[in-house]
């Protein structure tokens, strides 16, 4: 592996930009950087750090991280997208012909978490789409640009932060740095992206099966270890996140499909880390799902598919892990 982008020494000049009211809880201080050189640049700094907050309350430190999760999801779709992420997690994501139909399939994921959430659009938000999210609480509303009339739909939430931002570029490779005690860890980002899936069963996808897998694999980068993800029609049906073992994230994933009322039968199922034992794959039998993705490259690969072929499932490997802590 190539660590000729991590230099011996680093220096990173920040300016302030914004003190903030609290940090991720109101006894801890926080505030807003960006990198110095920016400061007049020509070119728009885009994401969250470069958002233009057109109305609503000051940002939080959460709301920030928050709306950069689901931006940095979002970025990854060419096609009409939302995301609604909910506590650093996608809790729904959908693409669509337009805004508004790809909004009303994300928020049908979980209409529960989406309560108090962050919307994160890849298209402007207009006015039928802020009708829409105008019934529920949200946080945040974050796209490319915002309609006069969609401004005007919120008039009546001035709490609402709606913010205006050049969606990031998905395949960037800038470095992530983070503090740990007594120093910091630099890694590059998780810019992999998709190009090829490895049928390994005697059933290959179907040309829709692979459309919801590659969505479904996109989605699951996104959601924290471990992560597992049902789709289906180019939309989650359910998440599981942030589990110590991968089984009880496929058993949320489903309870919540189910909780929502989503019928998983036909939807396939994401992993973003190998399957070290087949409960995984009987897991997805069970929920209705046809087809599984996931990286591939446990000891015991062969014992889930020789359970997706008992089944009649077809799975396809990756080759590429997307832990996410």
């Amino acid at each position: 592996m190539n660590d000729g982008q991590f230099p011996d020494e680093i220096v990173i000049r920040l300016k302030k930009v914004q003190s903030l009211r609290y940090g991720e809880n109101p006894h801890q201080s926080a505030a807003l950087y960006v990198p110095a050189q920016a400061q007049g640049a020509a070119d728009p700094v885009s994401g969250i750090a470069g958002a233009e907050q057109l109305q609503g309350k000051e940002l939080s430190y959460n709301n920030i991280q928050d709306a950069d999760a689901a931006l940095d999801c979002v970025s990854e779709f060419s096609e009409p997208a939302c995301v609604i992420v909910k506590h650093m997690n996608p809790c729904g994501v959908a693409v669509a012909a337009d805004t508004h139909g790809a909004y009303l399939k994300a928020y049908a994921c979980d209409t529960v978490s989406a309560f108090g959430g962050i919307v994160a659009l890849n298209r402007t938000l207009d006015k039928r789409t802020a009708e829409e999210i105008a019934k529920i609480f949200v946080e945040v509303i974050i796209a490319p640009d915002i309609d006069a009339d969609a401004l005007v739909v919120f008039s009546g939430k001035p709490n609402v932060r709606i913010l205006k931002t050049v969606i990031p570029d998905a395949s960037r490779r800038d470095m992530l740095v983070r503090s740990v005690s007594g120093g910091y860890l630099a890694q590059s980002r998780d810019a992999v992206v998709l190009n090829e899936l490895k049928p390994v069963t005697k059933r290959e996808p179907t040309e829709k099966e692979l459309s919801d897998l590659r969505l479904a694999f996109v989605v699951v980068k996104h959601v924290k270890s471990n992560a597992i993800v049902y789709v289906k029609d180019g939309a989650t049906l359910g998440i599981g996140a942030g589990q110590m073992s991968r089984i009880y994230s496929a058993k949320i994933a489903a309870m919540k499909a189910a909780d929502a009322g989503l019928d998983l039968t036909g939807s396939v199922m994401a992993s973003d880390a190998f399957f070290p034992f087949p409960d995984c794959v009987e897991a997805a039998h069970e929920a209705g799902a046809t087809a599984i993705v996931q990286p591939g490259g446990s000891l015991k690969d062969q014992d889930s598919i020789d359970a997706c072929d008992r089944f009649g499932l077809t799975m396809v490997f990756t080759g590429v892990r997307h832990f996410r802590h």
